[in-house]
């Protein structure tokens, strides 16, 4: 210890500042050595130098700002003296910074790791320099689990993949959540050094499920559903698609699982429903780095409820005069239309109403000409559906005309269609074009009969011209027997008597009559 006394002048107080002076100087200027040594240190053996730099600080206090007893002057060979006390700790603090140096040799190394829940993870601790010491594995609750090549804890799912002086792996599998943490792998030399090791669990999201659905949907309501997904880790993410087009979900909701390690994810999604969307599915999907290259998504098929559309089908679709027609009401909706009614325009009377789509005219003619009227119904409203039915004397193949207008009804849910159709009733022998997809034999069996026809009347009219022909050659007169003798008799009685007694004796008259 120095000691140092103040007598009180102005120079011995000047001389032992001066001193002080330059040992603050030179402590200052090892402090700043040690700093920069500490710098490139690792650790633990910044610790080491930190004892030593406090060790420094100390004396510093002690010799630069502690009083010196009255009457005492400093001794020569303080400044000397405290250079060389400062000097050995200095090279104390530089022999330690060169063993920090070595030590980076012998600091084990290893790496952080991500796994999926139920998966496998590999562990796995290095050193360069072992310095003929074992390596060891612990997990976060600080027990060991392999020490070199032995089993220090109990767990099937621990198993020993590599050991040797310079490298210790272990593997776990059938990873849960709570194997999450830091694991440390140490090497047990003086001092002992770690290192830590990250390993992070991903948490699998569950199926999502939707909620919020009812059927039937109307048309033109607005559909509200729900997904949810729990269990994942970290938070998933949901999304929509209705069949091949995305769907714009609202913001998730996330919550926290009672374990306080997964999350639960909500989303919301709203649409108005057309009837293109029947049978269509909604699909949610959940996205999570867990899943990789799987996917796991939920469907509901979509059950709209729209109005119902109609139309006429006639059967034969050219109907002629005497066949029988068949006229049948195809509607179309959801429900679909399960009630019919027949009616016809002009009449008050329906011709059907029952389950029955079919109306049956048994032998067409003139009188079943006009308009035919379906009215198919269900539970979303009704729709009619006109047909036209013309049977007139020309023998033209039948030109369908079909149109669609609004008819007039009591509510919004009513369709009108118009088919029209002109039926020949008759055959003529006059030349036409055929348009219709008849047969060949149809029209040659009615060219037959025109030419049979055709004979006949011309066989009559011959016999009438000839039968003619000869009556008028053999016109002529011709007596009655009132006349013979009436032009001897001087009466009437007597010329009718003459007559007949001349009968007989007049053989060689005879009247012929062809």
């Amino acid at each position: 210890m120095l000691l140092c006394s103040c007598q009180g002048n102005k120079t011995n107080r000047h001389e032992r500042r001066e001193k002080i002076s330059k040992e603050k100087m030179l402590l200052l200027s090892l402090v700043l050595i040690l700093t920069c040594n500490l710098t490139a240190a690792e650790t633990q053996a910044q610790q080491r130098s930190h004892q030593l730099l406090q060790d420094l600080a100390n004396l510093y206090q002690h010799r630069a700002f502690q009083g010196t007893p009255a009457g005492e002057t400093i001794p020569a060979g303080l400044t000397s003296k405290a250079t060389e006390e400062l000097a050995e700790i200095y090279q104390g603090a530089s022999t330690s910074a060169a063993a920090v140096a070595s030590d980076t040799e012998s600091q084990p190394t290893t790496s952080d790791e991500t796994v999926v829940a139920g998966g496998t993870v590999v562990l796995k601790c290095k050193v360069e320099d072992p310095d003929d010491s074992s390596l060891q594995w612990s997990n976060p609750a600080q027990q060991t689990l392999y020490f070199g090549e032995k089993r220090a804890l109990r767990d099937n799912r621990i198993q020993l993949v590599k050991s040797t002086p310079k490298e210790l792996a272990i593997s776990i599998s059938n990873v849960v959540l709570a194997d999450e943490g830091e694991y440390t792998c140490s090497i047990f030399t003086m001092p002992v050094r770690t290192a830590k090791a990250l390993v992070t669990v991903l948490g699998i999201p569950q199926n999502p499920q939707i909620f919020g659905y009812e059927l039937p949907i109307r048309e033109t309501e607005t559909a509200q559903l729900t997904c949810r997904s729990s269990g994942s880790k970290p938070a998933a993410q949901l999304r929509w698609k209705k069949g091949n087009k995305e769907l714009q979900g609202g913001a998730p909701e996330v919550m926290e699982d009672s374990n306080g390690k997964t999350f639960t994810v909500t989303s919301h999604v709203e649409f108005t429903v057309t009837k293109e969307d029947n049978d269509v599915e909604v699909t949610c999907t959940v996205d999570h780095e867990s899943l990789q290259n799987s996917e796991r998504s939920t469907s509901q098929k979509l059950q709209v409820h729209f109005k119902p559309t109609a139309t006429i089908e006639p059967d034969p679709p050219y109907p002629r005069e005497g066949e029988e027609l068949r006229l049948q009401c195809e509607a179309q909706g959801n429900p679909i239309p399960q009630e019919f009614l027949w009616t016809k325009e002009g009449s008050d009377v329906p011709l059907n109403l029952n389950t029955n789509r079919v109306l049956t005219l048994p032998f067409l003619n003139k009188s079943d000409s006009g308009t035919y009227i379906c009215m198919a119904t269900s539970t979303m409203g009704s729709v009619v559906v006109r047909y036209n039915l013309d049977i007139n004397d020309f023998s033209q193949l039948p030109t369908p005309h079909v149109h669609s207008t609004p008819a007039p009804s009591s509510g919004p849910s009513q369709f009108t269609t118009h088919v029209t159709m002109a039926t020949a009733s008759s055959f003529t022998p006059v030349a036409v074009q055929d348009a219709s997809p008849m047969s060949s034999s149809s029209g040659t069996y009615h060219a037959v009969i025109g030419g049979v026809v055709a004979v006949i009347v011309f066989l009559l009219l011959s016999l009438l011209i000839v039968l003619a022909h000869y009556l008028i050659r053999h016109k002529g007169t011709y007596l009655t027997h009132e006349a013979k003798g009436s032009d001897d008799a001087p009466d009437a009685d007597t010329a009718i008597i003459n007559a007949e007694g001349g009968q007989a004796s007049g053989d060689d008259k005879k009247e012929y009559f062809i």
